[in-house]
């Protein structure tokens, strides 16, 4: 990346160091045990290959993408590895804003301090979200020494084993039914991902050029950030998207351009597919494979919808995560209602190129996705 001095915009080893020291402690299992998950937990990633495969109708291409190791991990290995995906995601935007800095008087010590800062603030978030994930399909995933990674082009799963073991606990559900409900989940990402080639492509082009978009002049991003702090403390009226619904927007909300509202809106739309995708897959194959998977859904849900605490739901509303939520129910009810009225040959229609991913609008109103891609198909 290109640096002042040797100086990074971001210290990511301060942001891998941060989160490190400050993530909880996962739960007490002894070695046996959790040589005994690993090992199941890659059993089942496995299994999940065919019976996700099978109920999609999802044939994966093969090619560079389909080669996507399984890693089961540790909270630290999640950590490391989102740091290395950060890394590699952002550097287009962060040598730009450290081409901006380079020019402006005292830039080097700028860039030594706001580096250090941005990397306490991130080791923050991350250990945060770190103890909350229990699998990932890594769609951009540079392969370090601790964490392999597909060939150029591919990925990797990773399934976070000390937070399976405890919300397997919490919900006091079958580990062995939990486990594997929650590797058809994931693996349903890999599998998308593996069968249609260009959607990594797709994701990232729509990513930088939200990217792009951002404005890196100091006083600009004060004044929007300025702006955010307001209307968070309740200073000013709500806007689009969340606050028009009657809740508080979320920082990535306040700070956008115009451009990138219409930008998110494609990506929040093609991610409320993909996880509702997952969940719809998950539900579907359940029933065969995970004999308690209606109590574990039913005791998963309410789990998902109330959160820990206060503190915990007030981040969850400003880091976006209650979004993220609304993206599981709200793209399994488009999957659900396209698959019942043209079979599952005919949603996956879906996948036949980016313009025939769902609107925003398209995700609550299914019927609108189905008159324009079948019609279109047809004619």
């Amino acid at each position: 990346m290109t640096s002042i001095g040797g100086v990074e915009m971001v210290d990511w080893n301060l942001a891998v160091a941060t989160a490190t020291r400050l993530v909880r402690p996962g739960p007490e299992v002894s070695r046996e045990e959790a040589r005994a998950v690993v090992a199941e937990l890659r059993r089942h990633a496995k299994s999940s290959e065919e019976h996700v495969r099978g109920f999609t109708r999802m044939a994966v291409s093969g090619g560079p993408a389909s080669d996507t190791p399984v890693l089961v991990v540790d909270r630290t290995g999640w950590i490391k590895a989102n740091v290395a995906g950060f890394r590699q995601l952002l550097k287009p935007l962060l040598g730009k804003m450290q081409d901006r800095r380079g020019g402006l008087p005292g830039g080097a010590v700028l860039g030594t301090v706001g580096g250090k800062v941005t990397g306490v603030e991130l080791g923050m978030l991350l250990s945060f979200l770190a103890s909350r994930v229990l699998g990932q399909y890594e769609t951009f995933a540079p392969a370090t020494r601790e964490l392999p990674a597909g060939s150029p082009g591919g990925g990797r799963l990773l399934l976070v084993a000390p937070n399976i073991v405890h919300v397997e606990r919490e919900l006091d559900v079958a580990p062995h039914d939990f486990r594997l409900w929650v590797s058809l989940h994931e693996e349903t990402h890999r599998t998308q991902f593996t069968a249609v080639p260009w959607l990594r492509d797709h994701i990232e082009s729509e990513i930088q050029a939200f990217l792009g978009e951002t404005d890196v002049d100091p006083a600009t991003l004060l004044e929007r950030i300025r702006e955010a702090v307001q209307s968070l403390s309740g200073g000013r009226s709500g806007e689009e998207g969340d606050a028009a619904e009657g809740g508080a927007p979320t920082i990535i909300e306040l700070v956008q351009t115009p451009a990138q509202r219409e930008i998110l809106a494609r990506l929040t739309a093609v991610m409320s597919l993909l996880e509702g995708h997952a969940d719809y897959v998950m539900d579907g194959v359940g029933p065969e494979v995970v004999p308690s998977v209606a109590e574990i859904r039913e005791k998963f849900q309410k789990r998902r919808a109330s959160g820990a605490g206060r503190l915990d739901q007030a981040l969850r509303k400003l880091l976006g995560l209650d979004a993220k939520l609304r993206q599981y129910r709200d793209g399994e009810r488009f999957v659900r209602a396209v698959v019942n009225q043209v079979g599952m040959d005919g949603f996956n229609r879906v996948w036949t190129s980016p313009n025939t991913l769902p609107t925003k609008a398209e995700i609550s109103k299914p019927a609108e996705w189905v008159a324009r891609v079948h019609r279109t198909a047809e004619s």
